[in-house]
């Protein structure tokens, strides 16, 4: 058969349309998981479950997973900083993008102008990028994180002892 022939034509768009519809009947690949549903949470849920704060962060400090695995890369946290308090310099293995949700928080990165987040401010954090920060505010602040690798805060400096 040839491509210019009447028949050949017929025969190759039915065929094409036939493995169309046979890919797509089901709507997924045949090994594909359920589909992950969709979420909505604010900082005040009553079910969000607030658990204590690396040890060197201030007293009074939560941080929830909103979802994921904290353990695994590509989580989400809400972290909870109490009004008028510090962050002392730490750093995280993975770089986070972050939300300031309530208060006003400043934050400084190494070797940078401090920042001064209010809600609704985004910041960028590199990975293993050091810094600190304080809760300016009369209220405390919440900060929104989504990490793309596992969630972590490492007190002081890259390369200081014990790190």
């Amino acid at each position: 058969m040839k491509a210019n022939n009447p028949k050949y034509s017929a025969w190759s768009l039915l065929c094409a349309s036939l493995l169309a519809l046979a890919t797509s009947a089901s709507g997924a690949p045949a090994d594909a998981q359920p589909a992950e549903p969709a979420l909505a949470r604010t900082m005040n849920d009553a079910d969000i479950a607030w658990g204590p704060c690396p040890p060197f962060l201030p007293q009074g400090c939560g941080l929830a997973v909103l979802h994921g695995d904290a353990a695994k890369p590509n989580s989400d946290v809400f972290l909870r900083i109490p009004a008028h308090a510090p962050l002392p310099m730490h750093w995280h293995s993975s770089a986070e993008r972050m939300i300031l949700v309530a208060g006003e928080l400043r934050v400084t990165y190494q070797g940078q102008p401090e920042a001064v987040l209010k809600p609704g401010s985004y910041a960028y954090g590199p990975a293993k990028r050091p810094h600190e920060g304080m809760c300016v505010s009369d209220e405390a602040c919440v900060l929104f994180i989504a990490f793309e690798g596992p969630v972590d805060a490492v007190a002081g400096l890259p390369g200081d002892a014990g790190h």
